[in-house]
């Protein structure tokens, strides 16, 4: 049931269908004859319109996205490590499901560095977690897609354990420990977004599985590199908002050792 609800909470609360719906309702109270809805009307659409230039012409959505990004460096990498965890999230199981081929989406990253590191370590134990993160899933699971990219790109499938029930990051960490018991122990790397691993290294602390951040896929950078684009100030802000407003959510619940989980 959390899992369905925090779907639907964050499709309300997401910027961007904040201000469709307040560009919409602003124009609808406007549209009707009452002045008390006409001048509340004016007041959303004048809201959201502020709002879209301030997300163009700011770099709102990287200034937020950035502290998560930054919260966890690159480590400096041990001579070995016992074993390496990829998360799910790089997939569009649906739409791979429609068009009949692996579909993957801008989170591409987890997958490069993870064959990188595996290579770097051949005697690591690797993982990879994630089923589908849709509330209505179709019968193919993330596992089965990244399966088939590594198979094709002549990665030995054979060495990878994966876990193909979990929605969502808790359950990657809770399915997989309970998967691997007591060979969770040792050294660990985790491989996820840069915004997500404040929340992924919470999460998998919580669950008494202490990991090794390795961050990859960035989405902000220095202030020379941003120019006003609305689509991609509305990207960035939509990544960070649902992981800021996750890390809220997951430590009232009790998921995360803490409210900003950070390096020890």
């Amino acid at each position: 049931m959390s899992f369905v609800l925090s779907k639907l909470g964050w499709a309300l609360v997401k910027p961007g269908n904040v201000l469709a719906m307040m560009l919409v309702l602003g124009q609808l109270f406007q549209a009707g004859g009452r002045s008390g809805l006409k001048r509340a009307g004016w007041w959303l659409t004048t809201a959201g319109i502020f709002a879209v230039v301030l997300i163009t012409l700011l770099p709102i959505g990287q200034l937020t996205l950035r502290p998560l990004e930054e919260r966890f460096p690159q480590p400096a990498l041990p001579e070995a490590v016992d074993g390496i965890i990829l998360l799910g999230g790089s997939v569009h199981t649906e739409m791979t499901a429609d068009r009949g081929q692996p579909v993957l989406n801008g989170a591409a990253e987890r997958i490069t560095e993870f064959v990188k590191l595996a290579r770097r370590y051949p005697d690591a134990r690797l993982v990879f977690t994630g089923g589908s993160g849709f509330v209505f899933a179709g019968d193919l699971r993330e596992t089965d897609v990244i399966a088939e990219v590594l198979d094709g790109l002549g990665f030995d499938i054979s060495r990878i354990l994966f876990e193909r029930e979990s929605r969502n990051t808790f359950e990657n960490a809770v399915f997989t420990k309970a998967l691997l018991g007591p060979a969770s122990g040792g050294t660990w790397l985790i491989i996820t977004s840069a915004a997500h691993m404040p929340r992924s290294v919470g999460i998998f602390r919580k669950a008494g599985w202490p990991v090794l951040a390795y961050p990859v896929d960035y989405r902000s950078a220095g202030a020379l590199m941003w120019a006003p684009d609305l689509l991609a100030g509305l990207d960035a802000l939509n990544e960070a908002m649902r992981e800021w407003i996750g890390l809220v959510a997951y430590r009232i619940m009790g998921r995360t050792d803490s409210l900003f989980p950070g390096p020890t």
